[in-house]
C-alpha cells in the first residue's frame, strides 16, 4: 500500500520493531505472551505489497535471529530446543501464506464499510488457517518432541487445543493495524479534499 521508498522503509522498520518487542519474550514457545509475528506478516503483505523480494526474507531472518538469541541466552543449544526441528523451517511457507493474505487484501481500497470488513475477514481467516495448519501440522508430524505413536485423530485434537489462541492473537494485531490504516487513509483524504478546496478559492 505504501508508494514511496521512504514510506515502505518506515513501515518495514515499524513492523520489525513490533515483532522484536513481542517475539523476544519467546511467546512462540510459551503461550502466555501474545507474539505479534503472525499479525506482522499479514500486515506486511498488506502494507508492503510488491516488496516481498526484500521485506519478507528480512522479516524471516529477524524472526529466526530473535529465536536463536533468546534460546541461546538460556544456555540451550538452538538445535536441541523443544520447538526447533525440521518442522521449524515450515515457518517460511506458514508466514508466507499470511503475507499473501495481506497482499490480496491490499488490491482494493479498505474503508469502514461492510464490503471492506467482509474482504478483510475473509483474507485473514483464509491465510491464518493455511498458516496454522502448516505450522501445527509440520510440528506434529515432523518434530521429535511429539510422542509416538502419532495419529490423524490426535493431530486434529491438537489443532483444536490451540486454534482459538492463535486466531485471537493474530486477529488482535491485524484489526489494530487495519483500523489505524483506515483512519489514516480517511484523514489523508479529508486533508487532501480540504487542501483542494482551499486552493480552488
Amino acid at each position: 500500500m505504501a508508494t514511496t521508498r521512504n514510506q515502505r522503509l518506515g513501515i518495514f522498520l515499524a513492523l520489525a520493531l513490533v515483532m522484536a518487542a513481542t517475539r523476544v519474550h519467546l511467546s512462540l514457545f510459551h503461550h502466555d505472551v501474545w507474539d505479534a509475528s503472525w499479525g506482522i506478516f499479514f500486515l506486511a503483505g498488506f502494507w508492503l505489497r510488491g516488496s516481498a523480494r526484500w521485506a519478507f526474507p528480512l522479516l524471516i531472518a529477524e524472526a529466526v535471529l530473535i529465536d536463536y538469541l533468546v534460546i541461546s541466552s538460556q544456555g540451550i543449544n538452538f538445535w536441541e530446543h523443544y520447538c526447533v526441528s525440521a518442522a521449524y523451517w515450515f515457518l517460511v511457507p506458514s508466514y508466507f501464506s499470511l503475507w499473501l493474505g495481506g497482499s490480496w487484501l491490499a488490491r482494493k481500497p479498505l474503508g469502514f464499510n461492510v464490503s471492506s470488513l467482509a474482504r478483510a475477514a475473509g483474507a485473514l481467516l483464509a491465510s491464518w488457517a493455511a498458516c496454522y495448519v502448516i505450522s501445527n501440522g509440520s510440528f506434529y508430524w515432523l518434530s521429535n518432541s511429539v510422542p509416538q505413536p502419532r495419529s490423524v485423530g490426535a493431530w486434529v485434537g491438537n489443532l483444536g487445543d490451540w486454534y482459538l489462541f492463535f486466531l485471537q492473537t493474530t486477529a488482535l494485531y491485524v484489526v489494530l493495524g487495519l483500523v489505524l490504516h483506515a483512519l489514516a487513509s480517511q484523514l489523508a483524504r479529508s486533508l487532501g479534499h480540504a487542501g483542494h478546496t482551499h486552493s480552488a478559492r
